[in-house]
């Protein structure tokens, strides 16, 4: 993993300094700002340093913690960072949640019941949460809830528990909240992992293992709960543990619509102002958490599956 993020730490200065303009680039049309005072902006935030300078003055201070200084905001990227990774981690959560608890009994559903009736259902289902736009459904969810009299949409809390201290109430209100965006971002995942799941359990169904458990007397509820399942949700483990930078990078546009506090606007509005270190610090995190994502699959995989812990 560690040569990998050195790859991805270079590939993502790169990618940054190739955007046209810089953050001073703003100041240069504002006719009340000298070219003088550009220049030393420049020098005070060391974009006048050649970039092989800037690219290792950074590295280093993330090897010790600091993601450089946001431009835009005038405090360092770690603190922007942290703050909005609670509720990032929270909505991706509720969301990876609500895609897998109904995907996965989708999937098995329609390979036991292979080209009927709930079959052709549940692919058309799965099938509508991928074709429309996240941003739309957000749209249309909104628009269902105003006019069943819902006085709060958007955001995470109602406005009387805005910056409340923690208590039940809020909770519960959060709850009211995010079911929302869960929805809105979970839907376009069910096709996709309801696929796999079933072909997985096609596979695994029609496999000599399972011939030869039927062989041998075990009832259809014993085979399929302890032997067919459990073989074909190995691969699934992997596909969760790379799915983890898009639910942080996915809900851009969502969450610009519901107004929700994560990385992602952040992240738009720091492409926007040509906050260069705030952009490079989340996209080294976007890497960091594809690696760990597959350090965590490949654990659970050992665990769950005696095949690769004996190999």
């Amino acid at each position: 993993m560690i040569p990998m993020m050195f790859a991805i730490s270079i590939l993502c200065f790169i990618v940054v300094k190739l955007e046209p303009g810089s953050y001073v680039s703003q100041y240069l049309e504002n006719p009340r700002v000298s070219p003088q005072t550009v220049l030393q902006l420049k020098k005070n935030l060391g974009l006048d340093k050649p970039a092989i300078v800037q690219y290792f003055m950074w590295l280093k201070g993330v090897l010790h913690g600091d993601f450089g200084y946001s431009f835009a905001y005038q405090v360092p990227v770690s603190t922007l960072i942290w703050n909005r990774m609670g509720w990032t981690i929270v909505v991706s959560l509720f969301s990876m949640l609500f895609t897998w608890s109904i995907a996965i009994p989708l999937g098995m559903y329609s390979a036991l019941h292979q080209y009927s009736v709930g079959d052709y259902i549940a692919t058309i289902v799965g099938y509508m949460g991928l074709s429309i736009p996240d941003f739309f459904f957000a749209i249309v969810l909104m628009y269902f809830m105003l006019n069943v009299g819902s006085t709060s949409v958007g955001g995470l809390f109602s406005q009387q528990f805005i910056g409340a201290p923690w208590s039940w109430a809020k909770f519960v209100d959060m709850l009211n909240h995010i079911w929302l965006p869960t929805v809105v971002i979970g839907t376009a995942g069910i096709a996709g992992i309801m696929r796999v799941m079933r072909n997985n359990m096609l596979e695994v169904i029609n496999s000599p293992m399972i011939v030869s458990l039927r062989a041998r007397g075990l009832s259809e509820k014993t085979i399929m709960r302890k032997h067919a399942f459990k073989n074909a949700i190995n691969p699934m483990i992997t596909i969760a543990g790379m799915s983890l930078p898009y639910l942080f990078s996915g809900t851009i546009i969502v969450s610009i619509i519901l107004n929700i506090p994560t990385m992602g606007p952040f992240f738009y509005n720091a492409l926007l102002n040509h906050d260069e270190y705030l952009v490079m610090a989340f996209l080294l995190l976007l890497g960091l958490l594809l690696q760990l994502g597959n350090l965590i699959a490949d654990i659970f995989l050992a665990a769950v599956d005696p095949r690769i812990r004996y190999s």
